[in-house]
């Protein structure tokens, strides 16, 4: 589900004489599960947005945001000086589960470069370099947030 669209539970609708009454379908406790999912794509959305103005605070033009391919999407992508940088942001209200850079795992490292390789070939920018930038965003219990720009947090041949 995209970040900025809405989920709507659905009452079923009364039967008409002489056909069954709709059930719902699914589990009892899907529409729970859908709050919750609504709850984690605004905590990720949240988080791009405090991204983006910290890097803009750091003087970085910010070109697009949720950049979709086949693969994925890029959370931002940004020209920093000459260089064009790929920016995945990661946003975690606690840290029991370890730090939000640490949720960049080498498989989800070669995805966002094989979108970067797609973003190249379909808006041919010019860039003297390309890098690859990771976000943290901590969210504390008071609503806090700390922001952790990673410059050249990984590279393409890893």
């Amino acid at each position: 589900m995209h970040a900025d669209s809405v989920h709507v539970a659905r009452q079923p609708t009364q039967a008409t004489e002489g056909s069954p009454a709709p059930r719902a379908k699914g589990p009892a406790f899907a529409q729970a599960g859908d709050m919750l999912h609504s709850q984690h794509c605004a905590v990720g959305k949240s988080g791009e947005d405090l991204a983006c103005e910290e890097l803009a605070s750091r003087g970085y033009a910010i070109l697009e945001r949720r950049y979709r391919t086949r693969a994925g999407e890029i959370d931002i992508v940004a020209r920093d000086g000459t260089a064009l940088v790929f920016v995945e942001v990661k946003t975690r209200r606690s840290i029991r589960c370890g730090l939000p850079a640490d949720a960049v795992t080498r498989a989800k490292r070669r995805r966002i470069v094989l979108m970067a390789s797609d973003y190249l070939a379909r808006r041919r920018p010019r860039a003297g370099s390309c890098r690859f930038d990771v976000v943290s965003v901590a969210i504390d219990a008071d609503g806090r947030a700390v922001v952790d720009v990673l410059r050249n947090a990984f590279t393409a041949d890893e």
